[in-house]
């Protein structure tokens, strides 16, 4: 009996290990069954699903068969599952949100269903037989066919674990729906009766993060300013900063306002209704999803088309998909290579120790700005920024100073001094332009230049196109390129190998320690400057 005791918990153990892994990754692909799988098609390896199957195949049989060395030999094969799939410190941990833990109870009552069944007619049987559980197992009922059956829904049910997480979140839907839209009504309320409040809403497949950053800062010079916190630039995550964080006293918001399907940006406009809007960029960012560039288009301009025509539309020029998607008389364009933009910053001079630029009003009054931020596409970033202040009404004389006074959005080409080194930490999440923008960066320094990257994600057919076209831009920016994921990386090392970087100085490892430990032996007097590009979460490794 204690055997079998011992056996039940820890494949209870196991199970609920896995549960909560696959919880979490569902939590990482924003709840979304579709995302979650692909995640599932992409991340299945046959040889080990196999082993899986085995191992539940055996670990049963040894139990069925009943006798106290084959449940000594199922327990200790669960001991060594546990030990191998013991959790591991996440990049982001699972949050145990309120919806999370009505999942995890969902989940839990559908597997104690599932039990239930698979343990019901060997209950019947020894019910109609006066069979009892003994310290020598289940020796009388082991040969009989409905156990069998029994072990086979056991066995079922342990490998389809992945879907039971689907199972549950279509059980809980209809009332996530309800709860949803009660935050919703309830968010959209408080919006009602802040009649005066102006809302700003910021999109853009990169760059919308720091550019709301930045916007936050240089208006609340004038005004109070509430702006959506992190990267909460979901429809919930609106909501919660409007619930949470709303005050009578607000006289903006800045709304984020990120998608990755057609219709995500139209739903919270929807909500928050906005008076004015900019667009940072539109590029190829979670292809994967939309399919095509014309569908992220069109899911960004959702932003434009849901401004009225008493506000204005902020366009970044530079950006071709966005320079010839609209025409309006609200709309303000910017930029920093645009000539023809409303809002220009030229004559840029960018050194390891910041930025500095000109602009010009509307009257051609020219002024110069400078910043500690580094990089020319955080020039462009705060153009837009100034774009939209100044037309709020800040005078450009009084953003000279708040614009000396941004800060590095943390992991966005953010200056971190590391000791006897210098960390470019652009880890967020990676783009082309901006991975580009990021390596003229690490160009400009004269130490030792150090490339760390697992390359960049979820651009569907263009994936190795567009990291083959990295990997020759980097040929000549740094020194050594650390490559992260030796099959994920291969197009990066196409593209270095094809532009005649040596291939001594190009490392490719398994993961992110293993990275940090061979640029740590990386030989040379000269002081190392590290630039992490794209740092891939959980739903990656």
């Amino acid at each position: 009996m204690i055997f079998f005791c011992i056996w039940l918990a820890t494949y209870l153990v196991g199970a609920v290990w896995y549960i909560l892994y696959l919880m979490h990754m569902f939590q990482q692909n924003s709840y979304k069954p579709r995302e979650y799988g692909e995640w599932m098609r992409v991340h299945t390896n046959v040889g080990r699903l196999l082993g899986k199957c085995l191992y539940a195949l055996i670990s049963l049989s040894l139990v069925m068969v009943g006798n106290r060395g084959c449940l000594i030999a199922a327990c200790v094969m669960n001991g060594m599952t546990i030990l191998v799939n013991k959790p591991h410190k996440a990049k982001k941990p699972l949050v145990y949100t309120l919806r999370v833990k009505r999942m995890l109870i969902t989940t839990g009552v559908l597997y104690l269903l599932a039990a239930a069944v698979a343990a019901l007619p060997g209950l019947w049987m020894a019910a109609g037989r006066g069979m009892v559980l003994t310290s020598q197992g289940l020796l009388p009922l082991s040969a009989h066919p409905l156990l069998r059956n029994a072990e086979l829904i056991l066995l079922v049910m342990f490998i389809l674990q992945p879907f039971l997480i689907l199972l549950a979140n279509a059980v809980n839907h209809p009332i996530e729906k309800k709860i949803d839209q009660y935050y919703i009504n309830d968010a959209a309320r408080i919006l009602r009766e802040m009649p005066d409040l102006k809302i700003i809403g910021v999109t853009g497949s990169y760059g919308k993060t720091s550019v709301k950053y930045y916007l936050s800062t240089l208006l609340s010079t004038q005004y109070n300013v509430l702006h959506t916190p992190g990267n909460y630039n979901t429809t919930l995550g609106v909501v919660r900063t409007i619930r949470e964080n709303m005050k009578p006293f607000h006289e903006i918001f800045i709304c984020e306002m990120g998608a990755r399907e057609v219709g995500d940006i139209k739903e919270i406009c929807d909500l928050v209704h906005p008076d004015y809007g900019i667009i940072t960029s539109i590029g190829p960012q979670h292809l994967q999803s939309f399919h095509t560039i014309e569908n992220i288009v069109s899911t960004k301009f959702e932003l434009a088309d849901s401004v009225p025509e008493s506000g204005k539309v902020f366009l970044n020029y530079d950006n071709e998909y966005i320079r010839n998607a609209k025409e309006g008389k609200n709309i303000v364009s910017y930029g920093i290579a645009a000539q023809n933009a409303d809002f220009r910053a030229y004559d840029i001079a960018v050194s390891p120790r910041g930025s500095s630029f000109k602009m010009k009003d509307e009257t051609g009054k020219e002024y110069e700005f400078h910043t500690k931020l580094v990089g020319s596409h955080n020039v462009q970033n705060i153009a837009g920024a100034i774009a939209v202040a100044h037309t709020l009404g800040i005078s450009m004389e009084k953003l000279i100073y708040p614009v000396k006074q941004l800060e590095s959005v943390p992991h966005r080409l953010q200056l971190v001094k590391q000791g006897d080194r210098i960390l470019l930490d652009d880890a967020y999440n990676s783009n082309k332009n901006g991975f580009e923008a990021a390596l003229d960066t690490l160009a400009m320094f004269k130490e030792l230049r150090i490339l760390l990257t697992p390359g960049m994600v979820e651009l569907g057919e263009k994936q190795y196109d567009e990291n083959k076209e990295v990997g020759v831009y980097a040929a000549d920016k740094c020194d050594y390129a650390v490559l992260v994921g030796k099959e994920q990386t291969k197009p990066i090392q196409d593209g270095l190998l094809e532009a005649g970087f040596p291939e001594n100085r190009m490392i490719p490892v398994e993961d992110l320690q293993e990275a940090f430990r061979m640029v740590n032996a990386i030989p040379g007097e000269k002081q190392k400057v590290i630039l992490i590009e794209n740092d891939l979460p959980d739903n990656y490794a």
